[in-house]
């Protein structure tokens, strides 16, 4: 299972943006929601907030700011399999 892991957090400038934006909304949200503001109306605020920063974000992904690439995959147990055969093979030759 370890094996099958990979590091693919989408590091990009759009991702970036995401996931900062959506931190300084949410914190807003909580700090105006401890400081005495209503529950309910911080929390939508928050998240419309959320889903229009998400719009902006996959508008940056549309004009290159995000992955230039496909996502990389991990290899399939067959996959993993020949490559050792043939890294075996070419060791012995």
């Amino acid at each position: 299972m370890a094996d099958e892991h990979h590091d693919d957090h989408g590091n990009t400038v759009s991702a970036w943006f995401l996931t900062i934006s959506w931190i300084v909304a949410w914190t807003v949200a909580a700090v105006a929601i401890i400081l005495g503001g209503a529950l309910v109306m911080w929390t939508l605020i928050a998240l419309g907030l959320s889903v229009v920063l998400a719009v902006v974000a996959g508008v940056m992904k549309k004009v290159g700011l995000g992955r230039k690439e496909p996502r990389p995959y991990p290899q399939t147990r067959e996959d993993w399999e020949a490559a050792q055969k043939l890294s075996a093979t070419a060791a012995e030759a």
